[in-house]
């Protein structure tokens, strides 16, 4: 992956981060914390892992919010982002990242 495309997921990171905290007015959302993001090689798409701290159904409706308000995100990002030509497409993906390394932490606890 390009220098480019490593700077371009950094800057959508913060400024995704930022307009989570000050900016979502959807309480399900509040608790969704930017994991990771994957700029497809001609930038036009994001993939924004998610990591969200709740039940599984409350991951599902936030995750079901987050798309929703993906138009809302990618237009504040077009105006934060005054320098970039186009502002990549955003599907938002729950990590479970975290979740699988807990599983694998407790599968080798149990071996022992």
């Amino acid at each position: 992956m390009s220098r480019r495309s490593h700077r371009i997921e950094d800057l959508l990171r913060a400024e995704l981060a930022d307009l989570l905290l000050r900016e979502a007015r959807d309480p399900r959302v509040r608790e969704a914390r930017i994991a990771a993001i994957d700029v497809s090689p001609d930038l036009s798409q994001a993939r924004v892992l998610v990591s969200i701290l709740a039940e599984e159904e409350q991951r599902r409706e936030a995750l079901a919010a987050l798309n929703g308000a993906a138009g809302f995100f990618r237009s504040r990002l077009a105006q934060r982002l005054r320098h970039m030509r186009r502002v990549p497409a955003l599907a938002f993906v729950l990590d479970r990242g975290p979740e699988h390394s807990q599983h694998i932490t407790e599968l080798l606890e149990n071996l022992e």
